[in-house]
């Protein structure tokens, strides 16, 4: 079947911004539709987070004329280093109270995500494994979590067809032009998601190292801080003040121990 015309250069330059992450994907069959589902709606831009098994024949088979995509696919370790440049990342999953995010329907995520990418930031859509989705610490790296509404009754969802579910919302927004807000005046660059990561990392040292958690665990309100930072949207002078400031605060902690 043809999709539709395709679309101008500037929602090509959104789209060239956007990619498909897939995590531990257990069967190679699935990088293959997923790979078809990128290229029917106009995207080429799919990552393989440690598959448990490499794209083989029945990859190919199944991306029926995508080979591009699936050849061009990259490969990371973790997604925290398939995700370290992206401005904004979102965990298509089903709805949990294990890590809590905002979730977004997918008409809405794909309109954030071209929003974001319109206006320069790298986005990434990121697909768990077909059994037990993403884990906690995965979707710690998200902004917002995607949840497709699919029948109560019947929700098993296959991987690729999620990935088409996004992929044809992420086309539809790319095809309508959707435009990011103008900023008020100019400001720094955004904050990358790995210094973001390197933001947090710190900061929970520093919390440590000020005894602010008192033999609690630590886990609940690092949730909440990380939430907090990532609604306030930093640029990268903002991570910078904020991690000089941490720095001071473990200094201070240092030496008061020392006294």
């Amino acid at each position: 079947m043809n999709t539709e015309s395709t679309p101008g250069a500037p929602a090509e330059a959104a789209a060239d911004r956007l990619r498909i992450i897939l995590v531990g994907t257990q069967h190679p069959g699935n990088i293959g539709s997923a790979a078809r589902a990128l290229k029917t709606m106009g995207l080429a831009r799919l990552v393989l987070v440690a598959p448990e098994k490499a794209p083989n024949a029945e990859s190919s088979a199944l991306a029926a004329g995508a080979d591009d995509v699936l050849e061009g696919a990259v490969r990371h370790a973790t997604l925290a280093e398939a995700v370290a440049d992206c401005r904004l990342v979102l965990g298509c999953t089903a709805r949990s109270r294990r890590v809590q995010l905002e979730e977004l329907l997918p008409r809405d995520a794909a309109a954030r995500a071209v929003d974001a990418a319109a206006g320069g930031a790298e986005v990434a859509l990121v697909f768990g494994r077909e059994r037990t989705g993403l884990d906690n610490d995965e979707l710690q790296l998200c902004h917002a979590a995607v949840h497709i509404p699919a029948n109560p009754g019947y929700s098993s969802l296959n991987l690729a067809a999620a990935v088409q579910v996004l992929s044809y919302e992420l086309r539809l927004a790319l095809l309508a032009g959707a435009a990011p807000a103008q900023p008020a005046g100019p400001r720094d660059p955004p904050a990358s998601h790995a210094q973001l990561e390197g933001l947090f990392g710190q900061l929970g040292e520093a919390l440590d190292d000020i005894d602010f958690h008192k033999g609690r665990a630590p886990d609940s309100a690092m949730r909440k801080l990380r939430r907090l930072f990532l609604r306030a949207d930093l640029d990268e002078r903002e991570v910078r003040l904020l991690r000089g400031i941490l720095s001071d605060a473990q200094r201070m902690a240092m030496l008061a121990r020392r006294d």
